[in-house]
């Protein structure tokens, strides 16, 4: 008797937390980018604390520059955790990991997700997202395809005549991948495109970067849809900020159903974030509402449930 009673309390914490949510923030140091993969963890969205003393928990092994840039993590149906990132500067490949506790990492992998595009400059800031309706990860990044078909250049260029557009592939198993295709064809230069799910109403919200340089803009805007198969309206949203020279947009929905969009402010080297209480129709800065940690790059943020983040962090207090 006395066993099965103490078999019980110690499974109250996870009852009681059931349904309960919290947040888990995947990063890179912008200043140790071949360090690897950081994570950080909140309970409320807005105070975020640094894994393992803010140092890496997964190092690089994938790619010519072994980077690790831009980590974007993606929670499967049965619990695993799918990551993909930026391996290089002139890569025509990301990087894949997986795990089932965001502590142990399975072999990273190689998606050459632009070989049938040889002209390609870059693979940059992927993301994931999977699609509940077709049951298939959407992986989309941004890359620049000299001579690519149906992209406009005239005034979309940035820094060395980059002209980025959102490239997409899909996969149920990470071992076999759709054809890459042209996801989202504005007529800007768009890198850092993130995707969240409105849990309320089931839209689509795209975060994505204008990154033209004349004139200069490098701010987020926002852009919706109802079905990542047919992907999102070019039109997009006024920028959600006002301040200049954000990237790597990352849109989470919190419990309350406010939708928060954190950016890395490149240009005063820390991170900020715009506030919406309907459902990302009208903005507020909430930069001053955040607290991150330090020297925190590109990342991705994810909801989970509270039990994850409690592992983490009863792992993180049993390493020391």
């Amino acid at each position: 008797m006395r066993k099965i009673i103490f078999s019980i309390l110690l499974l109250l914490p996870f009852f009681s937390y059931a349904g309960q949510k919290a947040y888990v923030f995947s990063y890179f140091d912008g200043n140790q980018q071949g360090a690897g993969l950081r994570l950080a963890y909140s309970y409320d969205g807005y105070t975020w604390t640094a894994i393992n003393d803010n140092r890496s928990i997964l190092s690089p092994a994938v790619g010519p520059d072994k980077l690790m840039r831009d980590p974007s993590i993606c929670q499967a149906p049965d619990g695993t955790f799918h990551m993909v990132w930026t391996t290089g500067w002139t890569d025509r490949i990301i990087g894949h990991a997986h795990s089932i506790d965001l502590i142990h990492w399975g072999e990273q992998q190689i998606i050459p997700v632009m070989e049938d595009h040889p002209s390609t400059r870059n693979s940059w800031a992927p993301e994931l997202f999977y699609d509940q309706k077709s049951k298939r990860y959407f992986i989309f990044w941004a890359s620049t395809v000299p001579g690519a078909l149906d992209v406009q250049t005239e005034g979309c260029l940035s820094e060395s005549d980059y002209n980025h557009r959102i490239y997409c592939c899909t996969t149920k198993d990470f071992k076999k991948f759709s054809k890459t295709k042209l996801y989202f064809n504005p007529s800007f230069n768009a890198i850092d495109a993130a995707v969240v799910r409105d849990p309320e109403n089931g839209e689509l919200i795209m975060a994505v970067k204008n990154e033209n340089l004349n004139p200069p803009q490098k701010n987020i805007r926002i852009t919706r849809s109802k079905s990542m198969k047919k992907g999102f309206p070019i039109e997009v949203s006024e920028p959600i900020h006002s301040v200049k020279g954000c990237e790597g947009p990352s849109p989470l929905f919190l419990e309350n159903g406010d939708l928060l969009v954190f950016f890395d402010k490149y240009y005063e080297h820390r991170y900020g974030a715009s506030l919406s209480h309907d459902h990302g129709r009208t903005w507020e800065d909430a930069t001053d509402l955040i607290h991150m940690p330090e020297g925190m790059s590109h990342g991705t943020a994810l909801c989970v449930d509270k039990a994850v983040v409690d592992q983490l962090v009863a792992w993180d207090k049993n390493r020391k």
